[in-house]
C-alpha cells in the first residue's frame, strides 16, 4: 500500500518550520528551519516605541527554502504529498493589492515598515484599541462581548487603523488587508482575496468576527471611527472556515517553487497556538499552554454545553477555532519566553561590551567568548535558580514587561522587581522572574475556572515548555496541577499538517486524524506539596503587589 504525506508550515516570530508527516502515524519524516535573515538584523523594527514589522520576504523565501528542502532531502515521490496546512502567528495583518500580494514587494514600499507584516508583538496601536473599545462600548451592539470585553493593541482592526493615521500612503495604495496565515494561503493557492477562504480562528479572535452579528462588524461601525476603516470593511469577507476545510490546490507557481503537484491541496490557514493545541491533542476541558516568547493558553469547552455567556477578561471565545463543533477559548500572557530572554540580556550587556573594548583580545577571541555567553546565560541562570529553595522574604517580581493580556488586557503596565536587598543576586531575581510569570498562568486558569469553565488537564508545547525544566516544574508548583509536555516539539506545525490531512480527505474528520497522528505525551511535571504551600502564600504577595504596582501613576506609557 503505497503512503500519504501531508506538510505542516509554522511560521513563528523567528523562523519557519516546515515538516513531513506520514498520515498513517504522524511520524515526522523530515523537517527543515529557515531563520529569517531580515527579522533577525533587527530590520524595520523599534522597540523602544513597540514597533516590530516584518518583511513579507522573510516568509515567502523560507517557506519555499524548507518546503522545498524536506521534498528533496526526503526522497519520497511529490505525488504522494496530499497536502499542505498553514499556522502563523496572529494577529500579523499585512497590507496587499487586488491580487493578494504584499503592498511591501513592490519598489515604492519595499523598505516602509507601515507596508510590511505588523507582527502580533507590535504594540504601537495603543490608543487606537482604546477607541475601538470605547466604540463598541458605546455603540448599539459590543461588538467585544466575545473578545474579552476589550479591544487589544496586538490587533487587526488597531493595527491597521494606527498604520492608517501615520502613512496615507500606505492607506491610498492598500486595496484591503490580510492576516499572515491568509496571506500565505492566498499566495499558494493563487486565489484574489475577495475570494479565499479565510481563517475562523483569526477573524474570531482578532477580527471580531462572530455569528451573532452574521459576521464582521459592519461598515457603518467602522466608518464611524475612521472613513478608512469603513471602505477597508467592504473588501473583506463575510464568511469563514475551520483550518480543516480544503482553500483550494497549490497553483503552478508554487507547485513548481516547493516541488510539489499543482493536485497538492491546501488547508484553510490557523493560527500557530491553536494549531499547536491539535497538535498537543487537545480536547474538551483540556488547557493547552504554549509557552514560548509569549503565552497562549488554549482551551476547548465541551460540545455538550449550552453556549457559554461573553468572558470579559480573555481573548476571545469562538465557535470552531480550535476543533469543530466546540467553543475554542483564548487567553494568554504578553511575554513569557521573551521576559527571560530581556533579563538574561539585562546582565550579558555590559559584559559584552566591556569584551567588545578590550585591548587584551583579538577580535576571534573576543565573538568567540561573546558567542559563547550570549548561548549559555539562560543556562547558567536556570542552573543557579534551581538550586534556590522557594521562599516568602526573598526577591519577588511583577511579569508586565511587555503589559498585560489576560485576564484584562493592559497593555501600558510595566513589570517590576520588589524584595531586593544588599544580598540579591541575578539568580534570585532570575528565580523572581520565573516566579511572577508562572503566577500570571495561574491567574489566568484561576479567572476561567472563576466563570465555570472547567480544566482537568494541562498540556505544555512549545519552545521553553521543552527546554526549561526550571519553568515546567515552578509551574506545576504554582498551578497546583500536573503539566503533560506533549510528545512533538513541532505541535504547531503537526496541527497544520493535521488540519492538511482532513483537508486533503485522507482522514474524513478531525477526531479520526488527531487519534492517528498524535503522539503521547513525553514527561510529565508533578506538584511539590512542599513548594506548593510556600507559592500558596507567595501568590498572595504576588496579587497584593499587582494591585500596588498597577495603581501607581508614574508613566502614561
Amino acid at each position: 500500500m503505497s503512503k500519504n504525506f501531508v506538510i505542516g508550515v509554522d511560521f513563528g516570530t523567528d523562523s519557519v518550520r516546515s515538516i513531513l508527516v506520514d498520515t498513517l502515524d504522524g511520524k515526522i519524516v523530515k523537517s527543515a528551519v529557515y531563520r529569517y535573515p531580515r527579522w533577525s538584523k533587527k530590520l524595520y523594527c523599534d522597540a523602544g516605541s513597540h514597533q516590530f514589522r516584518q518583511h513579507p520576504l522573510d516568509h515567502l523565501e523560507g517557506l519555499e527554502h524548507t518546503v522545498s528542502a524536506i521534498i528533496r532531502d526526503s526522497g519520497i515521490d511529490p505525488d504522494s504529498v496530499k497536502g499542505i496546512g498553514v499556522a502563523t502567528t496572529g494577529s500579523s495583518p499585512i497590507p496587499v493589492d487586488e491580487n493578494g500580494d504584499a503592498l511591501s514587494m513592490s519598489s515604492r514600499f519595499s523598505n516602509n515598515p507601515n507596508a510590511m507584516v505588523v507582527l502580533w508583538k507590535d504594540h504601537t496601536a495603543v490608543a487606537e484599541a482604546e477607541e475601538i473599545t470605547k466604540a463598541a462600548k458605546n455603540g448599539e451592539v459590543d461588538y467585544t462581548a466575545f473578545s474579552g470585553g476589550s479591544y487589544s493593541s496586538e490587533w487587526f482592526w488597531a493595527k491597521i487603523l494606527s498604520v492608517y493615521k501615520k502613512d496615507p500612503g500606505v492607506a491610498r495604495n492598500t486595496c484591503t488587508w490580510m492576516e499572515h496565515c491568509d496571506f500565505i494561503v492566498g499566495q499558494l493557492t493563487g486565489e484574489r482575496p475577495l475570494n479565499l477562504k479565510r481563517s475562523r480562528t483569526a477573524a474570531g479572535h482578532k477580527a471580531m468576527w462572530n455569528k451573532k452579528w452574521s459576521g464582521l462588524p459592519p461598515a457603518s461601525f467602522w466608518g464611524g471611527i475612521s472613513p478608512e476603516l469603513g471602505s477597508l470593511r467592504e473588501t473583506l469577507y463575510e464568511q469563514t472556515f475551520h483550518g480543516s476545510e480544503k482553500a483550494g490546490h497549490l497553483c503552478s507557481k508554487w507547485a513548481e517553487k516547493l516541488g510539489l503537484s499543482a493536485d497538492t491541496a491546501v488547508a484553510v490557514g490557523t493560527l500557530d497556538a491553536h494549531a499547536g493545541a491539535v497538535g498537543a491533542g487537545i480536547s474538551p476541558n483540556t488547557l493547552v499552554k504554549v509557552v514560548g516568547t509569549s503565552t497562549c493558553d488554549i482551551l476547548v469547552g465541551s460540545p455538550t454545553d449550552p453556549e457559554l455567556d461573553p468572558i470579559e477578561g480573555i481573548c476571545g471565545q469562538v465557535e470552531d477555532a480550535v476543533l469543530p463543533g466546540t467553543i475554542g477559548l483564548e487567553a494568554g500572557q504578553a511575554g513569557f519566553g521573551d521576559v527571560l530572554a530581556w533579563f538574561a540580556e539585562v546582565v550579558l550587556g555590559p559584559s559584552r561590551q566591556i569584551i567588545h573594548r578590550s585591548t587584551q583580545l583579538d577580535a576571534v577571541i573576543k565573538e568567540t567568548i561573546i558567542e559563547e555567553l550570549e548561548h549559555s546565560i539562560l543556562d547558567e541562570l536556570s542552573r543557579e535558580a534551581l538550586e534556590l529553595a522557594p521562599c516568602l522574604n526573598g526577591a519577588s517580581a511583577l511579569d508586565w514587561i511587555n503589559g498585560r493580556r489576560s485576564p484584562f488586557a493592559k497593555e501600558t503596565l510595566k513589570g517590576a522587581f520588589l524584595n531586593l536587598h544588599m544580598g540579591t543576586q541575578a539568580s534570585h531575581m532570575f528565580r523572581a522572574m520565573v516566579e511572577a510569570l508562572c503566577f500570571g498562568s495561574k491567574k489566568i486558569i484561576d479567572h476561567l475556572e472563576g466563570k465555570g469553565l472547567t480544566v482537568e488537564e494541562i498540556i505544555a508545547i512549545g519552545g521553553v515548555a521543552n527546554k526549561s525544566p526550571l519553568v515546567m516544574q515552578t509551574m506545576a508548583d504554582i498551578i497546583g496541577k500536573p503539566i503533560k509536555i506533549a510528545a512533538s516539539k513541532e505541535a504547531p506545525a503537526l496541527g497544520a499538517a493535521i488540519h492538511a490531512a482532513v483537508a486533503s480527505k485522507v482522514y474524513p474528520s478531525m477526531d479520526q486524524a488527531v487519534a492517528k497522528m498524535v503522539p503521547a505525551f513525553k514527561k510529565v511535571y508533578s506538584p511539590d506539596l512542599q513548594h506548593q504551600q510556600v507559592y500558596v502564600e507567595k501568590y498572595k504577595m504576588y496579587e497584593r503587589e499587582g494591585e500596588v504596582v498597577e495603581n501607581l501613576k508614574l508613566t502614561t506609557q
